[in-house]
């Protein structure tokens, strides 16, 4: 779905400009969006299968819920949306917990560049795996994998079948993850 985002600078900084998604990757402007990692207290860590519809990376593996910041949207009020529209949870931002911002930028193709910020959150699952409802056409399937299994996968390029973040974002999304669990 297109929308209107803000549009940033190299830094991460507004620039004041706005315009379509579409046209954001179009070009290679850089905007905003949000990644929210869910976790359970046993180890668990929620993982999101992008539709077969999806422009880029269909049917791999990924973030919980993620999204796009709409143009003068709050960061914590698109996490909320972004979370209510994609798994079916409510949350609120006592919740959430940031932990940080992360700068990616791919070329899929002449037209299609992604240019983003991402806010990233992590939030403990409170609800049961069974209350979660997909949105049919972002979500292809939801899973809960152990850290220990998750951390396995990404390192392993011959059965890849997650969405190629950096390596080194993984690590951090794992690192944060298990402090919160392991050192309760």
């Amino acid at each position: 779905m297109d929308e209107l985002i803000d549009i940033l600078d190299a830094h991460g900084k507004l620039t004041g400009k706005t315009a379509m998604k579409s046209d954001a990757h179009k070009n290679g402007w850089f905007h905003q969006t949000v990644h929210i990692w869910f976790y359970t207290p046993n180890g668990q860590i929620l993982m999101q299968q992008r539709s077969k519809n999806k422009d880029v990376f269909p049917l791999l593996w990924d973030v919980s819920v993620a999204g796009h910041i709409g143009a003068s949207e709050s960061i914590l009020t698109s996490v909320i949306r972004e979370v209510q529209e994609e798994i079916g949870l409510t949350i609120s931002p006592p919740d959430l917990e940031k932990i940080g911002i992360y700068k990616s930028f791919k070329n899929h193709s002449r037209t299609l560049k992604d240019y983003e910020f991402h806010h990233t959150f992590i939030a403990e699952l409170k609800s049961p795996f069974s209350a979660l409802q997909k949105q049919k056409s972002e979500v292809k399937d939801l899973k809960l994998e152990s850290l220990n299994q998750f951390s396995k996968a990404i390192c392993n390029t011959t059965t890849y079948n997650y969405v190629p973040h950096d390596n080194s974002y993984y690590k951090t999304i794992l690192k944060e993850i298990s402090k919160r669990i392991y050192s309760s």
